[in-house]
């Protein structure tokens, strides 16, 4: 039953981050012009505004990412490794049952958009891990 809660909370506290990882942000285009959040729409924000408000935003993602992480450095390997293998299948669902629902010039570009990101990912770890060595030499 913790390790389905668990889960549930890592899935509940990425949706932030996707939402900001979209293009503008996570805002809608409507006829041209970008809509705040529902919860911001009333407040008539202005650049700056909305500019700090992502930042704050953006900042306390990066504070739960890392309270999160405290607490996954805590579960034994074991269930980590089970945590993983189960967020992966469930991942490969999704990307599975969203390419049923594409045409074959949109799995096309699914899959170039996804071979793509892994690569930049994997960069991504690898500048990661040559950083980590560069500042225990340090």
């Amino acid at each position: 039953m913790m390790r389905k809660t668990f889960i549930a909370l890592m899935f509940a506290s990425t949706l932030p981050a996707i939402a900001l990882a979209m293009p503008d942000a996570g805002h809608r285009h409507q006829g041209g012009k970008h809509a705040a959040p529902h919860m911001f729409e009333q407040l008539d924000l202005s650049t700056e505004q909305r500019r700090d408000m992502r930042k704050l935003m953006g900042e306390q993602m990066k504070s739960r990412h890392e309270i999160i992480q405290r607490y996954l450095d805590k579960l034994p390997e074991g269930e980590r490794q089970a945590m993983a293998k189960e967020l992966t299948a469930s991942k490969e669902k999704t990307q599975q049952d969203i390419r049923k629902l594409l045409t074959d010039e949109q799995q096309k570009q699914f899959d170039e958009f996804h071979t793509k990101m892994e690569s930049k990912r994997a960069e991504r770890a690898e500048f990661l891990k040559w950083k980590a060595e560069r500042d225990q030499k340090s």
